[in-house]
């Protein structure tokens, strides 16, 4: 039985709403194998003298579960 946990993470950056969700996702994949999609469920937005200067990605990262790292107790 395959078994999908979800991760919410949120993503920042100086550039775009995009690469703040994909910084989102790069930070997940250095601790979490099996990524296998994201969610998108909220964009925001610091803003500075009338400037955008920092998006935010609020995601959900799908990842597969690897049943053969632990056996549970049955």
């Amino acid at each position: 039985m395959t078994v999908v946990k979800v991760l919410e993470l949120v993503g920042e950056s100086s550039q775009s709403w995009q690469d703040a969700a994909n910084q989102a996702v790069v930070e997940a994949a250095r601790t979490v194998d099996n990524i296998t999609g994201v969610e998108v469920c909220n964009w925001t937005a610091n803003v500075d003298q009338g400037r955008i200067t920092n998006y935010k990605a609020n995601v959900r990262v799908a990842f597969v579960v690897d049943g053969n790292r632990r056996k549970a107790k049955v």
